[in-house]
């Protein structure tokens, strides 16, 4: 039991230490996926040939189409993605780092677009604090000018872990099991649990939260003859973001406000207003979907991504409402909470 603690422990470690996550979320993805695609081929199979429950030899079969459509599911989408939208995917770092100089340059230029009976109740110290917010930015949009190479590693990371994932979700069991690996499948089954209630639940809110953004700019805003620059990146970051529980949406509400003052103050009010709105519900989502699932609180979350990011940097926000939630499932396996 304790070298199963300790491995468990050591292989987390090493995935944050290394920048493997996505390969980690896409191996409980690609097992999950495959797991349940196996029982819905199955249930399939035994309702076409008229049978309480499918046969071995049909569970086999359904299970070899599962994997297959897990693995190659991807390659199918990318090279599609590849024949329509080259440009997008192969330089969409370079899109958000002129994305995020748009917003430094809008920061700067922030007294201009207000209206003069608003600007001239700016302090004065209002001008430095715009400085450093656009100084930050541009800093940010020079690293990311040099994340190309990260942003390939971590697809193929991610593309080799659902691999892995849909191999081990079909893998022939033993008939015995010896106890460290026994205590191994404990702890992985519990992690796997962990797995499906966060980050699960966070894909459909994340999902939710970009088809309301994606109305709103491509419809919405354009009726009121408003349309803000660079709509799919933001789009794509809204759901980006939006996997990562709380912090997210706050950085996906900041994102969206500055690029619609850049158009005009009744833009901004409109994205903000607009938003508000969006995370409230998303709010309600989380509280019932999430907290009721972990039972965990949300200054729980906060407090251990505030930790992770500190220590792990941006991937510790994303990993951490999931390890936590881990974590407390062990705690309270062993009753010890």
């Amino acid at each position: 039991m304790v070298a199963s603690y300790l491995l468990m422990a050591g292989v987390l470690l090493l995935v944050m230490w290394r920048g493997l996550l996505p390969g980690l979320l896409c191996v409980c993805l690609g097992f999950l996926l495959t797991r349940a695609l196996t029982r819905w081929f199955g249930a399939l199979a035994a309702r076409a040939l008229r049978q309480p429950s499918a046969t071995p030899g049909n569970l086999h079969l359904a299970q070899i189409a599962a994997a297959a459509l897990v693995m190659l599911l991807p390659l199918v989408l990318l090279g599609v993605g590849l024949t329509h939208s080259r440009g997008y995917l192969v330089a969409a770092p370079h899109q958000y780092q002129e994305l995020l100089n748009y917003m430094a340059r809008t920061v700067l230029e922030l007294r201009l677009k207000l209206p003069p009976d608003i600007a001239s109740h700016l302090p004065d110290g209002a001008v430095e604090l715009q400085r450093v917010i656009a100084n930050y930015l541009g800093a940010k949009a020079g690293a990311l000018a040099m994340a190309g190479r990260a942003w390939l590693a971590g697809v193929l990371f991610a593309y080799v872990g659902l691999l892995i994932g849909a191999l081990a979700a079909v893998r022939p069991l033993g008939s015995t099991l010896g106890p460290l690996a026994d205590q191994l499948r404990q702890r992985i089954t519990l992690f796997g649990e962990a797995f499906r209630q966060i980050v699960a639940a966070q894909f459909w809110i994340a999902a939710f939260n970009t088809l309301l953004t994606a109305l709103f700019l491509l419809f919405v805003l354009p009726l009121w003859g408003m349309e803000l620059p660079y709509t799919p990146v933001l789009i794509t970051f809204t759901f980006v973001a939006g996997l990562v529980p709380i912090v997210g949406n706050l950085v996906c509400n900041v994102v969206l406000t500055i690029v619609g003052l850049s158009v005009s103050p009744l833009a901004a009010a409109a994205c903000l207003g607009f938003l508000i709105l969006i995370h409230k519900a998303e709010y309600v989502i989380n509280a019932k979907v999430v907290g009721r699932r972990t039972q965990m609180g949300v200054w729980e979350l906060l407090s251990v991504m505030f930790v992770a990011e500190a220590v792990f940097g941006p991937a510790g926000l994303v990993a951490a409402p999931l390890f936590y939630a881990y974590l407390k499932k062990e705690l309270v396996a062993a009753r010890l909470v």
